[in-house]
């Protein structure tokens, strides 16, 4: 099994107490977002998870229990945009961050840091030169401490339209994102880092920029040593390359309150349901209650032969 640590919220950003909790505890319960009364139980424990992915922007909080997880493999995702406060609300300052993301590649490994510069968005005063410009203000200083960079182009679905609507963002056009694409793409090759896209229809290959997936198959078996039965996610769109994973986070949770974001509905119901956490439920949002049905889920390791 693969464990997503979480594309729905930032685990490690706000709730990395609970995560370790459910850690030692060896399982955790997931509600469905489509009915909230099913709940999963998963296991959790080492003989059955063949690797954790985490989400973040901000890892720091997650980074002094890391020795809990010596029994695990993992690697983490981290988001780092060129984007103000005025759009990523509550996101620390990026020197913060940027900090954490090198003391993590120093600890595991830069090949298991991979940054997300993502999504890529436009506005009166975030343009494509902007792009160009702090996108090779981050490759500097990330360069020497990650060997990937992950990068999508922002979706407006509806509630993210209405979010952003004050802020005059909007999405490139194809050009703009051709044009872009190429621009980071030599910038990234100047630094020595493999820039992909994710969950894109649009082809940039010509651009030097290949379809990525954020659950790598490859890199997975690369960190365990040993090759994997898996399949792709049907649950993700079908540009989505992800692979099968299962994820433990629940929506309109993460505090950061960027406006782009596609798992938060809006502030205040971020605020109403963060409050609910109790870091020793089995729950990310509240407890179990008598109307809960529990079902326990089956997981087992995806090991097929080892690769040494």
């Amino acid at each position: 099994m693969i464990l997503s640590v979480s594309r729905r919220t930032d685990i490690p950003a706000f709730y990395s107490n609970w995560f370790y909790n459910r850690i030692k505890a060896g399982f955790v319960d997931v509600r469905n977002p489509m009915n909230i009364h099913q709940v999963s139980r998963i296991k959790i424990t080492p003989d059955v998870v063949d690797c954790i992915v985490f989400w973040t922007k901000n890892p720091q909080p997650i980074l002094s229990r890391l020795d809990e997880l010596s029994d695990y493999k993992y690697y983490f995702q981290i988001t780092i945009n060129p984007y103000d406060n005025l759009i990523e609300t509550d996101v620390p300052r990026k020197t913060s961050i940027i900090d954490s993301f090198k003391y993590l590649s120093e600890k595991i490994g830069s090949d298991r840091v991979i940054w997300r510069y993502d999504p890529i968005l436009l506005s009166n005063n975030i343009t494509v030169s902007y792009h160009n410009k702090y996108f090779e203000e981050l490759a500097k200083r990330l360069h020497n401490h990650t060997t990937h960079c992950v990068i999508s182009f922002i979706d407006l679905y509806k509630k993210t339209i209405t979010n952003t609507k004050d802020y005059h963002i909007f999405s490139p056009s194809e050009n703009e994102m051709k044009e872009l694409a190429k621009n980071l793409s030599i910038i990234a090759q100047k630094y020595n880092i493999k820039i992909m896209s994710c969950s894109e229809k649009i082809d940039l290959t010509a651009q030097g920029i290949e379809h990525g997936c954020c659950i790598d198959p490859y890199l997975i078996e690369k960190i365990c040593g040993y090759k994997i039965n898996i399949k792709k996610d049907k649950n993700q769109r079908e540009e989505c390359k992800c692979v099968e994973s299962i994820d433990i986070g629940a929506y309109n949770t993460c505090c950061h309150n960027c406006v782009y974001c596609y798992a938060n509905f809006n502030k205040e119901k971020v605020k109403l349901q963060s409050s609910k956490h109790i870091e020793t439920s089995s729950l990310l949002i509240g407890e179990l209650t008598s109307s809960d049905i529990i079902k326990e889920r089956e997981v087992k390791l995806l090991k097929s032969y080892s690769l040494f």
